[in-house]
């Protein structure tokens, strides 16, 4: 039966049932697409292609037999974000993992083992404790104090799936996939036009969600932010940048630093008063400065801004492509797991070539 998948796709593709029915010129009725959906009736061949036709999606996706579920999810979002808008993300994040693990299965690659960390320095009962755990992360990694250069990258070898969806009013999300008879998959879901020092925090944000295992009454989320500012700039190797104190410190050395680590100057202002190298007064004044700059506002993009694609995930992308060139799919195929026309991925075979 096809209800599941039939509801996802359409919420994904943000219609209601009556919009649904419109975008097919009504071969069928909303009611008739509410049956299809509780399972209670099976479209005819020509409904199935016309509902694979209005939603973009394959007939092959409707009538699949797949039963992926998010579970354990952290969102980074708007307060003002709607249900409407949250229910389409996950639905394209579900629909983009389906993709990801079917082409690994075609490949006949194992999905990349999540270890999560065990060390008690996870076990997280105040907020200043999420340094430690970067700090623990980060020595587990082997990644010493140094920059990361591609955060998506760094995840993605360590198992976690990485998920690029326009979404304007939501940052990041974290969940794990449950799927019957396998391991759960831990994805993170960022915004694909966020500029990539945001994504970046975005990213270690949810990573926190995934990996630390926070006390009832302790604010996650300001866990979360404590964690991955620790975690993109360890506190160490900032003291030793800038020093153990500063009553005055300048736009250009932040911008340095921005540079260097891929963060936001409002994200070091952040670590450099959560560490104490900065005074309050500091920090406000600092803060104050970026409210004239328009910097806290929507974009929220600073000067130096780094170029979306610099973390955007491409594990996904490559596999599509050494499916394509091993015969395993065709270009249509390709096209569609990839989300663009049979024309645009010629364009791009061709600028490779």
């Amino acid at each position: 039966m096809i209800g599941r998948r039939l509801k996802s796709a359409r919420t994904a593709a943000g219609l209601s049932l009556r919009a649904l029915a419109d975008a097919m010129d009504r071969k069928v009725s909303a009611q008739a697409i509410g049956k299809y959906e509780r399972d209670e009736d099976m479209p005819r061949s020509s409904v199935l292609s016309a509902l694979a036709q209005a939603l973009d999606v394959e007939i092959d996706y409707l009538l699949g037999d797949g039963d992926l579920q998010l579970e354990g999810v952290e969102f980074r979002k708007a307060a003002s974000t709607s249900r409407k808008e949250v229910a389409a993300i996950e639905a394209r994040t579900l629909a983009f993992i389906e993709r990801y693990l079917l082409v690994e299965e075609m490949l006949r690659l194992p999905t990349l083992h999540w270890a999560p960390p065990s060390s008690p320095a996870f076990k997280i009962v105040s907020v200043e404790q999420a340094d430690d755990a970067a700090d623990a992360l980060r020595h587990e990694w082997d990644l010493g104090g140094d920059p990361v250069p591609k955060l998506a990258e760094l995840l993605e070898e360590h198992g976690i799936k990485i998920v690029s969806v326009d979404s304007p009013r939501v940052d990041g999300l974290a969940a794990r996939v449950e799927r019957d008879g396998h391991p759960p998959v831990p994805i993170i879901m960022i915004a694909k036009g966020a500029w990539s020092e945001r994504k970046r925090f975005s990213l270690a944000h949810e990573l926190a969600h995934l990996v630390l295992d926070v006390a009832d009454g302790i604010d996650a989320e300001k866990v979360a932010n404590r964690f991955a500012g620790a975690f993109l700039v360890p506190g160490e190797v900032l003291r030793q940048e800038i020093g153990q104190r500063r009553k005055e410190i300048s736009l250009g050395e932040l911008r340095v630093l921005k540079r260097r680590y891929g963060v936001s100057l409002q994200a070091l202002t952040y670590r450099c008063k959560d560490l104490e190298i900065i005074n309050r007064s500091l920090y406000r004044d600092l803060f104050d400065l970026y409210d004239r700059y328009g910097w806290r506002s929507e974009p929220y993009e600073e000067p130096e801004a780094f170029e979306p694609e610099r973390e955007e995930p491409m594990r996904f992308r490559r596999l599509c492509f050494r499916a394509l060139s091993e015969g395993l799919i065709g270009e249509p195929r390709a096209a569609e797991l990839l989300g663009m026309t049979v024309r645009g991925l010629e364009e791009e075979l061709d600028a490779v070539a």
